[in-house]
């Protein structure tokens, strides 16, 4: 959009304290007069105008309208000026725009600058709803919660961060359940938080998997597996936040709502906790005599999810800003107008300033897919309203587009430019010297090389024994190989589709 709204942001609000000024006190019970009436008219007009506009000067038409129209109500005795304010203020910082997140505007400042302007779903009035008031009143708010507190504030404030962010993407997937368990969100969000940072595909050593962390055995107790096409529902956002919800509501059942012998049980085994509640007769996850019998582990992980939770709930009390997520709670799905890949989607995409960018929503979004596989035009995957836009914008013809596509298709091979061997000259006869013919210098572009020399026999290799080092995406470009065939024909397991060394691949599908 031309119009610079920052400025205008200044003028909308002097506007609005002039017309404050020039208001009766006693407007509410006035009837308005005809040509404030006509100005609201106009201003709805124009909002309207705002709204349906597709071209950029066509909403920078509409703003400029508007403010002609403030200026005109703050001379109108008895203009409702209150009620035009929202409007303007709606068209200089509408919810989401292409502007708005074009990573070339170097002024503007994704992150807030002011405790009281955390974004709104993160704000202690949003979230305090009867739910997470029961959060606050059953946990205790005591010096293990604080040193908590205080780790998610220095060292990791950044993995507090892109927890933030990641389940700000996911929350749509993910809240629903926990809101019809009658579970505080805040919960929801210090559990991610602790265990996989908001990162569906993260996994630990023990087993555990997808952004809940579930176990294979407890998984497939609350529904969670294998889907009968190769991929584990505990990496699927929605199924592991349902699954999380009932697994809490039975441990609720059993510890006397107890939240945290309830996370005690979420990480420490339910067997334990189930077993040291009743041992201790009922007694609290604080008193020395239950709190003792958990491992190092769950001592740190219950305190640990009720801070982030509660930094959720009061992030201005801490100083805490929240970077924005732009339109991460607004779901979409794109088709695909073209065959691409959630890498090459990423760079065309870009990213708002002060942000990562999207590859981490895109692959927690769509669970099953790899970010180097190749997705076929038609196809469409799940997203939010803001990366369609900028998929329209940037990613389907383009200058852009076409860097992206050229940035996928790189291969440090096509860098390298082989040299012939020196053959000596054979028609030499005695006593004449010896000469060799000059080097002959390959091309290190494929189109130019199948011009500049002959094309050798192409030399099928069947399998790869996979090294140290070796990934998918490398053995497929080497190979040149369609990465979807490469995972059928050796069935690997989706979504991570890992390899280990010594392990032998069938090339199928492999140009070389």
């Amino acid at each position: 959009m031309s119009v610079d709204w920052r400025v205008s942001l200044k003028l909308s609000l002097y506007v609005a304290a002039m017309g404050a000024m020039l208001m009766p006190q006693t407007l509410s019970a006035q009837r308005l007069s005809r040509a404030a009436n006509a100005i609201l008219e106009q201003a709805q007009a124009a909002e309207a105008s705002f709204k349906g506009a597709q071209d950029p000067d066509a909403q920078a038409a509409a703003v400029a309208s508007m403010e002609k129209l403030m200026a005109d109500c703050g001379k109108q005795k008895g203009c409702p000026m209150e009620r035009l304010v929202p409007m303007y203020r709606g068209m200089l910082m509408p919810a989401e725009t292409p502007d708005a997140l074009d990573e070339g505007d170097e002024d503007e400042n994704p992150i807030n600058i002011a405790g009281d302007t955390v974004p709104e779903g993160a704000t202690a009035d949003a979230l305090l709803d009867d739910r997470n008031k029961r959060f606050v009143q059953m946990v205790q708010f005591n010096p293990a919660v604080q040193a908590g507190i205080r780790r998610w504030l220095t060292d990791m404030r950044p993995a507090l961060m892109d927890s933030y962010v990641n389940y700000q993407f996911l929350r749509p997937q993910m809240a629903p359940a926990f809101q019809r368990a009658g579970l505080p969100e805040a919960l929801l969000f210090g559990i991610m938080a602790k265990e996989s940072n908001g990162k569906v595909h993260v996994g630990s050593r023990a087993g555990a998997v997808g952004p809940m962390q579930f176990m294979p055995a407890t998984g497939r107790r609350f529904g969670l597996g294998n889907d009968g096409t190769g991929f584990d529902t505990r990496y699927d956002p929605k199924m592991s936040a349902e699954a999380a919800a009932a697994y809490l509501l039975e441990r609720y059942a059993q510890l006397n709502n107890s939240i945290e012998l309830s996370l005690a049980a979420y990480n420490g085994g339910e067997g334990r906790a189930s077993r040291v509640y009743q041992q201790s007769g009922g007694r609290n996850f604080w008193d020395v005599s239950v709190y003792d019998q958990f491992p190092a582990e769950t001592k740190d992980y219950v305190p640990m999810v009720i801070a982030a939770a509660w930094l959720y709930l009061h992030p201005s009390e801490y100083g805490l800003r929240f970077p924005r997520t732009w339109g991460a709670g607004r779901p979409a799905q794109i088709q695909l107008k073209r065959a691409t890949s959630l890498n090459e989607l990423s760079i065309c995409m870009g990213n708002a300033r002060g942000t990562d960018g999207y590859l981490r929503a895109l692959r927690n979004l769509n669970p099953r897919l790899t970010p180097s596989a190749w997705l076929p035009q038609g196809g469409i995957i799940n997203a939010t309203s803001t990366m369609s836009t900028l998929y329209s914008r940037y990613c389907v013809n383009g200058k852009r587009a076409e860097i992206a596509r050229q940035l996928i298709n790189s291969d440090v091979s096509h860098a390298l430019v082989r040299v012939g061997p020196l053959v000596a000259d054979e028609s030499n006869s005695a006593g004449e010297s010896e000469s060799t013919t000059p080097a002959t210098v390959v091309p290190a572009n494929p189109a130019v090389r199948a011009q500049a020399a002959p094309t050798p026999a192409k030399k099928v290799t069947k399998t790869h024994r996979v090294t140290a080092g070796d990934n998918l995406t490398a053995i497929a470009r080497r190979y040149q190989c369609d990465t979807r065939k490469l995972i059928e024909a050796n069935e690997l397991d989706a979504p991570r589709y890992a390899i280990r060394p010594g392990q032998t691949l069938k090339l199928e599908g492999c140009a070389k």
